[in-house]
């Protein structure tokens, strides 16, 4: 009974040693994409890129839509109402045209600019995502080791405590037909 006893009692203890290695294991796994996930390097601009940001922002809202659209009805308007003399671009608005593709010549690189590092950034956080998925992975993959290893371990407690029970109705029998 005692050797039973004692046999129970290392059989859990080599149980528990497993499940604190394979917690172990998994803790090892998850360091480097926790460091990765905490500690970001932190995105250090330049003078151009944080301007090519702000004509991006500026250059896509309706604000600056609005605000173009006024200006150019205020020149036209002004152009074709006023007199002659003081028409500074005259009907073809050929001065308009070329401020405008001038604008649009050098607002559509700054914009791809910002959106090149834009697709940077998206690039970065589907990065994150991937190790957060990882992580989860390999979180998973920790949770069915250990019921794997507790169901394992229940089997076998199992089986001999049948054996045990058969010896028992064996030596039962055996009185019995004496």
């Amino acid at each position: 009974m005692k050797t039973d006893t004692q046999n129970i009692l290392k059989s859990e203890k080599n149980q528990l040693v497993k499940l604190q290695n394979i917690v172990n294991n998994t803790i090892d796994e998850e360091k480097l994409i926790i460091k990765n996930l905490l500690h970001q390097p932190e995105e250090i601009l330049t003078k151009g890129q944080s301007i090519s940001d702000k004509v991006a922002s500026f250059g896509g809202s309706w604000k600056f839509i609005i605000l173009f659209g006024i200006v150019l009805f205020v020149w036209i308007l002004f152009n074709t109402i006023t007199p002659k003399i003081f028409n500074f671009d005259p009907y073809p608005f050929i001065l308009m045209n070329l401020i405008l593709s001038c604008i649009a010549a050098l607002q559509a690189p700054i914009i791809m600019m910002s959106q090149n590092r834009q697709e940077e950034k998206d690039r970065k956080r589907a990065e994150n995502d991937y190790l957060i998925n990882l992580k989860s992975e390999l979180e998973l993959r920790s949770l069915h080791q250990k019921i794997d290893l507790l169901l394992e371990e229940q089997i076998k407690v199992l089986f001999e405590s049948q054996a045990k029970q058969l010896e028992i109705l064996k030596s039962i029998e055996k009185k019995i037909k004496i």
